[in-house]
């Protein structure tokens, strides 16, 4: 795989943001090979060099490349378990994507800064995949279900402006959807390596497969499960998910909410739905703090509810990836708890 950008340039946009930091790097993750790190490292020429903002996107990458993963540089920016919503890029971020091959985002309102990021750019032949336009119609809008708690307004300043749709932006929480960015990916990885690209058919036809293996053992799970709802005492990102099987679902947000206390009528409602329903478990995604879901608990009838935990792999982190996680082991474990979440009522 060829370079196109010279070290000089580079150097040159190294020095540019060096006044705005830099993050530390531990020096034995950095002599890794294939590295999930954001800090800016000189690149062979034989290498190209491929950045991506999120887990799954990184993952993915990496299954297609195969055995061919050292004749590349992997990034993924969000490494430290930082939420995709909070993140704000750091001037050595930028100038990772800068010189980049492939670029690879969500695409939704928490990715606002890329539009910005990528007029740095110094490679007019960079790939880049917007995972929202890839999947084009497919995508949702964010969803406001009965009992959900509304977000706070926006500032006075935006009122009287029409605002656009609000994309749910958790589309990598659909297998289905999952194939079909492993797709765009290994189209742009056949434009960098063409001599390679039969490979990387091979490879993605084969990962495709087990997205398709597991997709129907999702199926399978719904199809007997003794109930067709989910209730999260949480965030909801699981909608592609849920609309993918038929499931019915309720939450005390939507899934890109910055809201972190419920209000009493929520968690009242949220608590009368797992009697009414004879639900056995209140779901959350991962993260320390659980208090919403065990607050629904205690005003159920029976408090006596388990609380279940999701990965929506919004903060998989770098020492995750190290310890062998991987997209599909992971909507593997997520399977395994939905079976346990849909397998009793009361």
């Amino acid at each position: 795989m060829k370079r196109i950008i010279s070290v000089i340039a580079i150097s040159s946009i190294l020095l540019t943001f060096t006044a705005c930091g830099s993050k530390n790097i531990d020096a034995a993750a950095s002599e890794t090979k294939n590295t999930v790190t954001s800090e800016n490292i000189e690149s062979s020429d034989k290498k190209a060099k491929i950045v991506t903002t999120i887990f799954p996107e990184y993952d993915w990458v990496n299954a297609i490349l195969g055995d061919k993963k050292d004749d590349a540089e992997v990034y993924m920016l969000l490494d430290n378990g930082v939420d995709l919503h909070s993140y704000q890029p750091t001037a050595m971020d930028i100038a990772n994507i800068a010189d980049c091959d492939l670029f690879i985002y969500v695409g939704g309102e928490s990715d606002e800064w890329v539009e910005d990021a990528l007029k740095e750019s110094l490679n007019e032949d960079m790939i880049v995949i917007n995972l929202l336009d890839t999947l084009g119609s497919s995508i949702k809008e964010e969803e406001l279900v009965e009992g959900m708690e509304a977000e706070e307004e926006e500032s006075e300043e935006a009122e009287g402006e029409e605002e656009g749709p609000e994309y749910d932006e958790h589309v990598w929480l659909s297998l289905k959807n999952a194939k079909a960015i492993c797709e765009s990916i290994e189209g742009a990885l056949e434009t960098i390596d063409p001599e390679n690209a039969s490979y990387y058919r091979a490879n993605t036809d084969d990962y495709s497969k087990k997205l398709d293996n597991l997709d129907s053992k999702y199926a399978d799970a719904v199809s007997s499960a003794a109930t067709k709802t989910v209730l999260f005492g949480d965030r909801f990102p699981f909608r592609y998910m849920t609309d993918d099987y038929g499931l019915d679902y309720y939450a005390a947000f939507v899934g890109c909410s910055a809201e972190t206390e419920a209000s009493f009528e929520t968690i009242a409602f949220l608590a009368g739905k797992v009697d009414e329903l004879g639900l056995s478990s209140v779901l959350t995604i991962e993260g320390a703090g659980h208090k919403i879901a065990e607050t629904i608990v205690q005003n159920t009838a029976t408090k006596d509810q388990q609380i279940l935990t999701l990965d929506s792999m919004q903060s998989t982190t770098a020492k995750d990836v190290e310890n062998g996680a991987s997209y599909l082991s992971i909507m593997e474990n997520n399977l395994e708890v939905l079976k346990e979440a849909l397998s009793s009522n009361r």
